[in-house]
Formats: C-alpha cells, sequence, structure tokens
C-alpha cells in the first residue's frame, strides 16, 4: 500500500510543479512561492481546527522546523526551471538528487532514519536508473540543471525533518509547521529579491483558478510523505514517487508541447526496471536471513 502511496504522490508532484509554473509565469517566481504557502498554511489551519489539534503542544529541536524552510528551496527551484528545461529533465534532475542523498540516508541511517545498506548487489540496478536519468536531460541550462539537482537533495531532507516533528507532534501539525515557517522564510525571499514583483492586492483574480492549486497540492504532498517516509526506505520511496512522476510529466510535456519524448518514456522504463531489480535483491536477502 505505501508502495502505491509513494507513485501516488509522484502524481501530485507532477502536476503540482506545473500548475506552479503557471502561477510563476503569471505573478513572478517569489510572489508565486509566498501565494503558494498561504494557500497551504490556510487550508492545513482548517485541517488542524477541525481535528482539535494544539498548533504548538511544546518546543522541540530547532532543526525539526527546517522543513518547510528547506521545502520553500524546493519550490523557488523548481519555478526557476520551469519552461528553461522541460518538466521531465526537472524530474530527471530532481531524481538524481534525491537518489544520492537517499542512499547516504539509508545507508547511514542520518537523522534517526531506519537503517538500509547499500550493497553491490544493487549496482547494477543503479545502474541502468543512472542511465534511465541521463537519457531523459534533452536541454541544458547549466544553471537550472544545477539548480534541479539541488531541489531534488532539499526534497529528501524536507520530507525527513517533517517526518521526525510528526512522529512527536502528528501528521498534521507538523503539516502545519512546514507551512508556517515556509511562508515566514517565502515572505524574507520575497521582500530580498522580490524586484519588481507585485504581491496582487485584495482578492486573486479567479480566471485560470487552477492555477492557485499548488499549494492544495503541495499540502496532499506533504501529508502523504510524513506517512509514508517511516514506513519505505528513502531511496526506493525516492524511486517510486519518481515512477509516477516521470509518466504524469511525460503526459504534462505532450499536453503544453504537444510533443511525445520516447527518450523521456524510455528512461522511465529503465528507471522502473533498474528500480525492481534492486526490490528484487532486497526481497531476496530478507528471505534468506528469515
Amino acid at each position: 500500500m505505501f508502495y502505491f502511496l509513494s507513485l501516488l504522490m509522484g502524481v501530485l508532484i507532477s502536476v503540482m510543479i506545473a500548475v506552479n509554473g503557471g502561477l510563476t509565469e503569471r505573478y513572478g517566481l517569489f510572489t508565486a512561492t509566498v501565494i503558494i504557502h498561504i494557500v497551504g498554511l490556510l487550508f492545513i489551519i482548517a485541517v488542524v481546527f477541525i481535528k482539535r489539534e494544539k498548533f504548538f503542544p511544546k518546543l522541540f529541536p530547532w532543526y525539526l522546523y527546517l522543513g518547510g524552510a528547506i521545502g520553500v528551496l524546493t519550490t523557488v527551484s523548481n519555478n526557476f526551471s520551469f519552461g528553461r528545461i522541460s518538466v521531465s529533465a526537472i524530474l530527471a534532475l530532481g531524481l538524481l538528487g534525491q537518489s544520492v542523498s537517499g542512499i547516504a540516508i539509508d545507508h547511514n541511517g542520518l537523522f534517526g532514519m531506519k537503517k538500509y545498506p547499500f550493497t553491490k548487489e544493487k549496482l547494477f540496478g543503479l545502474a541502468l536508473i543512472i542511465a534511465g536519468i541521463v537519457s531523459m536531460i534533452t536541454s541544458f541550462d547549466v544553471i537550472a540543471v544545477i539548480i534541479s539537482f539541488i531541489a531534488g537533495v532539499s526534497i529528501v531532507m524536507s520530507r525527513t525533518v517533517n517526518a521526525r516533528l510528526a512522529a512527536l507532534t502528528s501528521v498534521r501539525v507538523s503539516t502545519f509547521y512546514n507551512y508556517f515557517v515556509g511562508l515566514f522564510v517565502a515572505s524574507i525571499v520575497f521582500f530580498i529579491l522580490g524586484g519588481n514583483e507585485v504581491l496582487p492586492a485584495g482578492a486573486l483574480p479567479l480566471y485560470n483558478w487552477y492555477i492557485y492549486l499548488g499549494g492544495i497540492l503541495g499540502l496532499c504532498v506533504v501529508l502523504g510523505l510524513n506517512v509514508i517516509v517511516v514506513k519505505v526506505s528513502a531511496f526506493y520511496l525516492t524511486l517510486f514517487i519518481f515512477i509516477g512522476q516521470v509518466f504524469t510529466g511525460v503526459l504534462i510535456d505532450v499536453i503544453i508541447t504537444e510533443t511525445f519524448s520516447t527518450r523521456n518514456a524510455i528512461g522511465g522504463a529503465l528507471v522502473a526496471v533498474g528500480l525492481c531489480l534492486d526490490l528484487v535483491v532486497d526481497r531476496r536477502k530478507a528471505v534468506e536471513s528469515a
């Protein structure tokens, strides 16, 4: 079930990136980031109120509240890259960053997470995964490529920190802090780097209303990941999310550019095959241990 939920998170993330990209085109990078966090925060506040949970139960180590701040980096990075490289390339480079950081967290049990040692038997599957990632990168804007990779690393860091906080509070309260801190940081970034961008005054115009759904989609993703992260290894979670992302990304590219990328489809298939091989290795070891 958790693997299926990971796939669903991948679908939601792809749609969210495209929706947030539309919001960025309308308002600008930093303004869009603030709006995304305002929408998400309002909805999670309503959810916490309905569940009658406490917003500030007690203080925890300061670094557990950084999920939202790291998430701002992810949102800004993806919004920056949108339009400079394809959606599928953004996802592929993000996957590379997530895979590298995910393997490091799994192998060393960082942030108090369960250890999942990476063994040499998984190298062939990893090679297929990397080949799939590389095959999907067709456009090469150097800055966008680097930023998309960093966004991938930040995704793993953010969801890991949020999951640790959720274990001490609840999934909903952790998500509230994610958006509360995220909005604070996004506002600072807006005032420092926003330049000529201006936050819309009064009610937001509702034509093309769907461009405002990124905050809600992000909320669903954060809630879902807070549950899944402690159930699945960081590396496998990354790959299952990616499989959901890549094929949704291919579809989005078809809708936006009216073209079908065979390279992206093949890349996604290679990643899926590599993932299956590594899962078989883990399953065989589990049976031998039993």
